[in-house]
């Protein structure tokens, strides 16, 4: 009965160590410039184990960063109004998580189209799911796919890229400074239509 575990925990270490080594190799140098032999040496893996996990170094980078991931989108709700007390200071909280993760941010997103489109679908996900009113405590339920929703491709796009464009920036300001800035643009374009 064992011996089914033993791929899959042989299978977790795999994916474990390639996520690691990705991580690493952000650290050291642009995403661009990671390839899949600089992956599978550092993670001490074969080639074939790589492409039994994933396709690319790209499918890797979204893989490796998603408990960073889910709390970006766990922290997307604030982008409504009336949901949380304090509106500004939860959505400077998604800025402070951002910054402390700066390096990593940056690299992924200054380097990934791919993942850029990831994170920017799983937000657009977790906004819609809230403008939908299902009041899921978290999102480990959301679906995979929504309905078009361009409101919350909208609001989604709008923090991904204010995000973006601090990152490249330095990060300038507090993570309160620019929530305070953006907040009414972001209340005003998701009031539109509801």
């Amino acid at each position: 009965m064992s011996a089914p575990q033993v791929p899959d925990r042989r299978s977790r270490r795999s994916r474990s160590a390639l996520e690691a080594a990705l991580l690493e190799l952000i650290a050291e140098r642009d995403l661009g410039q990671i390839s899949v032999s600089d992956l599978t040496k550092r993670a001490d893996v074969n080639r074939s184990t790589f492409y039994e996990h994933y396709t690319d170094v790209h499918d890797l980078a979204a893989a490796a960063c998603t408990d960073m991931f889910d709390e970006l989108v766990a922290a997307a709700h604030v982008l409504l109004p009336n949901e949380d007390p304090a509106p500004i200071e939860a959505l400077a909280r998604i800025f402070v998580h951002v910054a402390e993760h700066a390096r990593l941010y940056g690299a992924l997103l200054a380097g990934s189209a791919r993942v850029i489109n990831h994170l920017h679908h799983r937000l657009a996900i977790a906004i819609h799911v809230h403008l939908t009113g299902t009041g899921a405590p978290t999102h480990a339920d959301d679906p995979a796919e929504i309905p078009h929703d361009p409101a919350a491709a909208l609001l989604a796009g709008a923090l991904l890229g204010t995000v973006m464009d601090w990152l490249r920036r330095g990060c300038p300001g507090t993570p309160e400074g620019i929530a305070a800035e953006i907040w009414p643009h972001l209340v005003a374009a998701g009031s539109v239509g509801r």
